[in-house]
């Protein structure tokens, strides 16, 4: 008998398509810098990259798509920099909300959202309130995220439940853990991209990747497509997933 944990996630004898897939959104910067342009114009295609995979991973049959947009590290950028992130946010939420209803996408938001400007966490929460009711495809955001943070908050919650006699200790196991964090309410990760070639995690979805396939491309991602998507599936649908067995 094996013991209590979380779920693990669909293995591709379960169908070829992963059900949550999350990208590392990694080269806006070297992007433009091969094109001896601003950073910021690598920023922009970055979105435009987004809107095309989005809509590639909903044609492609993904149920959630988790997009690492901005991390609890990035503020350490130029402050001009920042604002220009902040800039390109309130762009994409304006311009995609009325899509996302139409495509009966549910938007989710990750991370401390909360920190941002007042504006953006209204149309946040706008974004959020009118799609919540949509039943298709889950596309989401991790703003201000940081996972060792997430680990934390969740060890804080469970640690005040046991302390105020709401629950026992020693009951405490993955699945209980896996409730607290802010992804409690997803498929498991099934795999985990990043492109630009580097190959680290950089505090994204730690717990969540524990059994997730993962996959590190040399492609920029003002670059990546769905023709690139769909080879990160491929490539995901050849691997065995063991879980630790046999």
């Amino acid at each position: 008998m094996t013991p209590a944990s979380a779920p693990l996630p669909a293995g591709p004898e379960d169908g070829a398509v992963p059900r949550h897939v999350a990208i590392i959104m990694d080269g806006n910067g070297r992007w433009a810098k091969a094109r001896r342009l601003p950073r910021l114009a690598g920023h922009k295609q970055g979105v435009e990259a987004v809107r095309r995979v989005s809509k590639a991973a909903r044609e492609q049959g993904i149920e959630v798509l988790t997009l690492y947009a901005f991390s609890s590290e990035n503020w350490r950028r130029p402050e001009e920099e920042v604002r220009d992130l902040m800039g390109l946010l309130r762009h994409f939420l304006k311009n995609e909300l009325k899509d996302l209803v139409a495509e009966n996408v549910r938007l989710r938001v990750i991370g401390d959202y909360r920190a941002l400007s007042g504006d953006l966490v209204a149309m946040i929460d706008e974004a959020i309130a009118r799609t919540s009711v949509n039943t298709g495809a889950t596309l989401v955001i991790a703003l201000n995220y940081g996972a060792q943070a997430e680990i934390v908050a969740a060890a804080r919650r469970l640690a005040t439940a046991a302390t105020a006699g709401e629950i026992a200790p020693d009951a405490i196991d993955e699945a209980m853990f896996s409730d607290a964090l802010t992804t409690h309410d997803l498929p498991p990760l099934d795999l985990l991209i990043r492109t630009s070639g580097e190959q680290r995690l950089s505090n994204f979805l730690l717990w969540q990747a524990a059994y997730a396939e993962l996959l590190f491309v040399d492609t920029l991602w003002p670059d990546f497509d769905g023709a690139a998507l769909a080879d990160a599936l491929a490539q995901f649908g050849r691997r065995q997933r063991r879980f630790g067995g046999l």
